[in-house]
């Protein structure tokens, strides 16, 4: 189990020097954000999510629901600041519901 882990940890920082390299860091860290909504999330709110993009430093949320799409207008400031705790301050500057 330890060994999983620790070829887990590998592989993550073997993608991350494969996204630096070639220019895609921003749709890595939109997908790692996308996996955080889908733990933080339940599942019927989760597919209602049809996108994460990251652009510029402001992570794009698209939305279907519009009940969701206006609970995560109402809370930006909430979810911005989670997603600063959770992968950096130095990553996003706005969020934008879409």
């Amino acid at each position: 189990m330890v060994k999983k882990k620790k070829r887990e940890f590998q592989s993550s920082e073997l993608v991350k020097s494969f996204a630096r390299l070639y220019g895609f860091e921003n749709k890595l860290l939109a997908f790692e954000v996308k996996d955080f909504l889908h733990e933080y999330l339940n599942d019927a709110l989760f597919s209602e999510i049809e996108s994460v993009n990251l652009n510029r430093k402001i992570l794009e949320i698209r939305i279907k629901s519009p009940l969701l799409k206006n609970d995560f207008r109402m809370r930006k400031t909430f979810y911005l600041k989670k997603f600063k705790e959770k992968f950096g301050e130095e990553h996003f500057i706005d969020l934008l519901v879409l």
